[in-house]
């Protein structure tokens, strides 16, 4: 279909830079733009190198990597081109040879990089996430055959609104004074400071570096033609490069796979909270349509676009529960270490005393037998590890926001029929229940690296657990009722004036 494809003749002969092609999000978008725009000139991807890696290297780490396995183009990965680089550095660390490159030749520029850690140190967060963006805005400028600026933000800024509209809000710092101050000080003067900074709107440095890379590219923007893309919780592929494509435990796939496990039990969230999931096929196809609907219709202003799902097709945390559940009985992993399960609760006391019985305890038993047998106790450090990261996302996990995404559909109206099949994203016909046995069989597959034809196995295995399950449960219920039954004979043979007669 690409042949009919209005999108995929506007990238003919057409050069695209990418930052950021090595994470979850970049990867997936040079996949798509390889397979379904074939006649692309060629991808200039930024990478940073390092003493044990060149840049010819890390380009055929990538292009190795299995998400490239499904394009069936020849020659397509040949269209890759190495920068070497750093969004860290002055002028990104790029050589006067491959600038002189990009600048002749670019039409198209997708920035997809970012420091995603959520414990980041300002100062490290700013780096990245608004100076990086700010040098290539200024690269950008010099272009020749500049067409779009793609800037890959987050939606989860502006938390302090119930409802994000698709714009830019000023915040309470301006952010080039603020990058100006936080230059003349040092780290611990920084770190002292870093919650004041914050303010009550950003839970940590991630989302308040993204919020104000977005205002200082659109003050500093003048007129290269720049466009912003907000993507919720990115999740796995709904259908491309292939249905539950994942390479990552960031978001609810580490909590998925923790619980198909049964490594993980309880979760500390509101469950009646709607949570802001989109498949990563979804956001890359966004972006992609964004830079054909910036370059062909030439805006005068910036325009923001959230791909999200809230807004037109929300799910809370509830029912992502109650279909992974659904999902897990039917593709069990492997290997469990107890029923998969994933009770939620939103109250402190509770959630630490069942952490402690269910998680820490039964860790410190199989710790002491590991040592017992001259083995390494490791089970209580992996599950501080664990919830130290499941902490970082307890914010999230208890408020709510709306993301209002009207404009992907204002993009959607001008796309041809083929170009709606090719580069979809319309999250109003996502079916929530399939998707997540999409979801739970890939993170089977792609990240517990669960052979198919285990499956039958996985589900006897899972059977017996629950069998197991149940029959200490009833023994447990048992004893508590012969205790109780005990305790009253005991009590009554005491009380009575004729103990021979009872």
């Amino acid at each position: 279909m690409a042949s009919e494809s209005i999108i995929a003749d506007f990238f003919q002969d057409r050069s695209v830079f990418i930052t950021g092609s090595t994470g979850f999000v970049g990867k997936v978008l040079v996949e798509k733009l390889l397979r379904s725009c074939p006649k692309i000139k060629r991808l200039y991807l930024l990478m940073r190198t390092s003493p044990n890696k060149d840049i010819a290297t890390r380009r055929n780490e990538l292009i190795n990597n299995q998400v490239f396995s499904w394009i069936d183009q020849p020659n397509a990965l040949d269209k890759i081109f190495a920068v070497a680089g750093d969004m860290t550095l002055p002028g990104l660390g790029i050589s006067p040879a491959d600038m002189q490159l990009l600048i002749e030749d670019v039409s198209i520029v997708i920035n997809s990089a970012a420091s995603v850690r959520f414990d980041d140190e300002l100062k490290d967060a700013l780096q990245t996430n608004v100076k990086g963006p700010r040098q290539l805005l200024a690269i950008c400028q010099k272009m020749t055959k500049l067409e779009a600026f793609v800037h890959v933000s987050t939606a989860f800024n502006n938390l302090d609104r119930d409802v994000v509209g698709e714009m830019i809000y000023p915040s309470h710092i301006d952010p080039i004074k603020l990058i100006n101050f936080l230059e003349s000080i040092d780290g611990d003067f920084t770190r002292s400071i870093t919650k004041q900074l914050l303010g009550k709107s950003n839970p940590n440095t991630y989302t308040f570096s993204k919020s104000l890379a977005e205002q200082i590219l659109e003050r500093e923007k003048h007129n290269v033609p720049l466009a912003i893309v907000r993507p919720s919780i990115v999740t796995a592929a709904a259908k491309e490069p292939t249905p539950g494509w994942i390479d990552s435990l960031y978001g609810p796939t580490g909590l998925i796979a923790g619980g198909a496990k049964g490594f993980l039990r309880l979760f500390k969230c509101e469950a009646s909270c709607v949570i802001d999931l989109i498949p990563v096929d979804y956001a890359v196809n966004l972006i992609i349509a964004v830079a054909w609907h910036q370059a062909t219709t030439k805006p005068s202003q910036l325009t923001v676009y959230t791909s999200s799902t809230s807004y037109h097709n929300p799910i809370t945390i509830h029912q992502m529960r109650s279909f992974s559940e659904e999902a897990v009985t039917k593709y069990p992993p492997k290997e469990i270490m107890w029923c998969p399960s994933g009770e939620c609760t939103n109250r402190d006391w509770y959630f630490r005393i069942n952490v402690f019985l269910t998680h820490y305890l039964p860790a410190y038993l199989l710790d002491f037998t590991s040592q017992l047998f001259g083995k390494r106790a490791k089970m209580v450090k992996l599950y501080e590890r664990v919830f130290r990261a499941i902490s970082n996302l307890g914010f999230f996990n208890s408020h709510q926001w709306q993301f209002v995404s009207e404009n992907s559909l204002t993009i959607q109206s001008k796309m041809s029929t083929a170009d709606r099949k090719i580069f979809d994203f319309d999250v109003r016909q996502l079916n929530w229940r399939s998707y997540f046995e999409t979801y739970v069989q890939g993170i089977r597959l792609f990240i517990l690296k669960d052979d198919p034809s285990t499956l039958p196995q996985a589900r006897k295995t899972l059977v017996r657990m629950y069998v197991l399950k149940v029959f200490l449960r009833s023994l447990m219920s048992l004893c508590f009722v012969l205790s109780v039954v005990n305790r009253f004979k005991t009590r009554s043979l005491f009380q009575s004036p004729f103990p021979s007669l009872l």
